[in-house]
């Protein structure tokens, strides 16, 4: 389903979706390229006491960085736009999608949860559009470039990856199969919550001709508490794997260590 709601409105903005995967690429192979510059200048110029070769490459190193930080900014002001004009479009087919329903469907459904589903859920599927240009894009890119960097500067100590980029795929899958019924859970507390507080708006005159003020106030906490702890649950998972070692930046600090190491060995 989400699949195919992804192709069928991201389809009108294929043009910016490119846009964002040539710049990601650049970027990344930038972000991979400052390193290795990193490393000449402490070889070729630190080691052997050239300034001139530490001024150009350092330069150099500038260049690289203002481009990467170019490409950066276009696409996420690309991969933006176009999340934010799926979102519009999606908000839109749902609002007309639902005012074509009848009183049965409508009540079938339950209009809290129409409600959370134009508003909530649009949102959430917006967010994956833009940190998939943001993030997802790159990340593979800067895994197979960091692997292959890796490799070109000690084929020796390859086996680290072999060892680590399993450990690091089975413990994030470990925790993204505790995070999902977290999030599932999560929907359920937030029409709840929507609709008792719609029950209440919708009930204020009955609700204070009964003087039942106390009572709903407590039947609002409760919901609320509960969508809390839930929303805490899933996000201390999130914690974990925002926490997790990755493995781009043992890729990307491998040539700068070792090249420190031959200049140590070499004084």
């Amino acid at each position: 389903m989400l699949i195919r709601l992804l192709r069928t409105y991201l389809r009108p903005y294929t043009r910016p979706l490119l846009a964002v995967v040539a710049l990601q690429l650049v970027s990344t192979m930038a972000n991979l390229y400052l390193p290795s510059l990193n490393a000449d200048i402490i070889d070729k110029g630190v080691a052997k006491g050239d300034t001139g070769y530490i001024l150009s490459t350092g330069g150099w190193m500038l260049l690289v960085t203002m481009a990467q930080i170019a490409c950066s900014v276009a696409a996420v002001y690309f991969g933006a736009r176009a999340a934010m004009s799926f979102g519009r479009d999606v908000r839109s087919a749902i609002f007309h999608k639902v005012g074509t329903f009848s009183a049965r469907e409508v009540g079938q459904f339950g209009a809290p949860s129409l409600i959370t589903r134009n508003t909530n859920d649009v949102t959430q599927v917006q967010m994956l559009v833009l940190m998939t240009c943001t993030m997802m894009i790159a990340a593979p890119i800067m895994c197979v470039g960091g692997i292959i960097m890796a490799l070109r500067q000690d084929i020796g100590l390859s086996w680290l990856m072999v060892v680590c980029i399993p450990v690091l795929v089975v413990s994030i899958a470990l925790i993204v199969v505790r995070m999902v019924p977290q999030f599932r859970a999560m929907q359920k507390r937030i029409d709840l919550v929507n609709r008792i507080l719609r029950e209440q708006l919708t009930g204020i005159r009955v609700v204070r001709a009964f003087v039942r003020e106390r009572d709903e106030a407590q039947r609002f906490a409760e919901a609320n508490a509960a969508l809390t702890d839930t929303a805490l649950r899933a996000g201390r998972l999130m914690v974990l794997i925002c926490s997790t070692p990755r493995a781009s930046p043992f890729c990307g600090s491998a040539p700068v260590a070792s090249t420190a190491d031959r200049c140590r060995s070499e004084r």
